[in-house]
């Protein structure tokens, strides 16, 4: 897979040289020599950003902020590459939630280990996202109501009462719960809609 970078930086050689190091590791560079430049390039596309904190016009820090306020690109992982080392330039960079932070002067291996971890550790969650997010349309809204219930460790006859059901109806919602969720018990079905948003 090709993963597009978009690298932000007003220093041009600077940029020509990293874009070229991490087009020889496969990514797609796209670059811009500011932030206005930076908004026009951002696309859904794009998988990663790299960027400097001290440029003319709009700061990274700045940047990020604006980045941040659109949904469409709110997401999109980030490493702030800059001369900027104090630890309270750093602080700032990991409260605006950047995955990573290198100071100027940089090893480019130690960038391209940095970019390898933030992606895979980006399309993990996305893939758990897909997952739960499929499972949950799986679910009717009778069967996301009785999983709620097993979850807060009420028995069949109990939820029965509580949604007006015969227990045996309750026994059928669990056990297509069981099977669809490929649990073994109702212990680990509690388990699995833990890590679900029910949106009940």
């Amino acid at each position: 897979m090709c993963y597009t970078i978009l690298l932000v930086d007003d220093d041009s050689i600077l940029v020509s040289s990293i874009s070229t190091y991490l087009s020889n590791y496969g990514f797609y560079i796209k670059s811009a020599n500011h932030g206005h430049e930076a908004l026009e390039k951002l696309s859904c596309k794009t998988d990663l950003i790299i960027l400097d904190i001290v440029m003319p016009e709009i700061n990274g820090y700045d940047l990020i902020k604006l980045i941040q306020h659109n949904n469409n690109y709110k997401n999109i992982p980030f490493i702030f590459l800059t001369a900027k080392g104090m630890t309270k330039d750093r602080i700032m960079g990991y409260d605006l939630g950047c995955n990573g932070y290198l100071v100027k002067p940089f090893d480019p291996e130690e960038l391209v280990a940095m970019i390898k971890n933030i992606l895979n550790q980006h399309i993990k969650a996305l893939s758990r996202q897909t997952v739960k997010k499929e499972n949950v349309h799986n679910f009717t809204q009778t069967e996301k109501k009785v999983l709620k219930l097993v979850m807060r460790g009420l028995t069949n006859k109990e939820i029965a009462d509580l949604l007006c059901f015969t227990t045996r109806n309750v026994e059928k919602y669990v056990s297509r719960l069981l099977d669809k969720t490929s649990s073994k018990n109702r212990t680990q079905l509690a388990q699995y809609g833990s890590r679900l948003d029910l949106n009940l």
